[in-house]
């Protein structure tokens, strides 16, 4: 069968047409328009309703990735021993939630499970969100119960890579880390070492049992399977909610 040279034109211009330009709408509830990016652009989900074409985000169509390297429970355990009674649901002077503040992880908080326990470093419900700040670098959750003397876990971060070769654990121990400097970024909780250039400091994975790990590589790009790109930020209203 052949087509006139007006017809392939036409068809081109249909194909074109149907992809979105760098930093334009892709997707999202209720979109109707084009879903497709350029070659050198990937259609980025913002939130439920807003999708966007990223000049080198990922392919619509990515290479596969390798499955996730699971933590060594020595690194990152997913249980540990009850450190304290905890500051319980009302934020104590000095002190912050941590949440993210984007699908598929809004509103979810910093804790670890037992809550006030040593152990992995999560993102769950409200109802039992932990108490946090960054004293000289060191990230602190509160875990003694109010009238009591100050009790405080930290968070330590790992040396070992982990998931996709770029990605370090974070757990909380009774000793202090030794593995770079935690600070806020306006609200956001940013993680820097020398002698490792981080793309953006405050890129975090959340992978599976919720576990938070820190992205040593860019931001929404090449995001390991299972895992979800996040920023965390402190909220101090008097009560977490979702």
């Amino acid at each position: 069968m052949r087509y006139s040279t007006t017809a392939l034109f036409a068809a081109l211009a249909s194909t074109i047409s149907a992809q979105a330009e760098d930093w334009q709408q892709c997707g999202g509830m209720n979109w109707s328009g084009a879903t497709a990016c350029g070659s050198n652009a990937g259609c980025v989900k913002i939130n439920d309703y807003y999708s966007q074409c990223q000049p080198g985000a990922a392919p619509t169509k990515p290479q596969p990735e390798p499955e996730p390297e699971q933590p060594k429970p020595t690194e990152s355990p997913s249980t540990g021993t009850p450190a304290g009674k905890g500051p319980g649901t009302t934020l104590q002077s000095g002190y912050y939630w941590i949440r993210g503040v984007a699908a598929p992880n809004f509103h979810k908080y910093m804790q670890t499970s037992p809550l006030y326990s040593t152990g992995s470093a999560l993102l769950g419900d409200y109802t039992k969100a932990g108490q946090f700040q960054v004293l000289d670098g060191q990230l602190v959750q509160l875990v003694s119960a109010p009238g009591e003397a100050v009790k405080l876990l930290y968070g330590v971060v790992s040396e070992t890579r982990y998931i996709n070769d770029n990605s370090l654990s974070v757990t909380f121990s009774e000793t202090k880390n030794v593995h770079g400097k935690f600070a806020w970024q306006g609200d956001g909780l940013t993680w820097t070492v020398a002698g490792v250039n981080r793309p953006n400091a405050s890129a975090w994975y959340v992978c599976a049992g919720q576990k938070l790990y820190i992205n040593l590589g860019n931001y929404l790009y090449q995001t390991p399977a299972g895992c979800a790109d996040q920023t965390i930020h402190y909220y101090n209203d008097i009560k977490a909610n979702n």
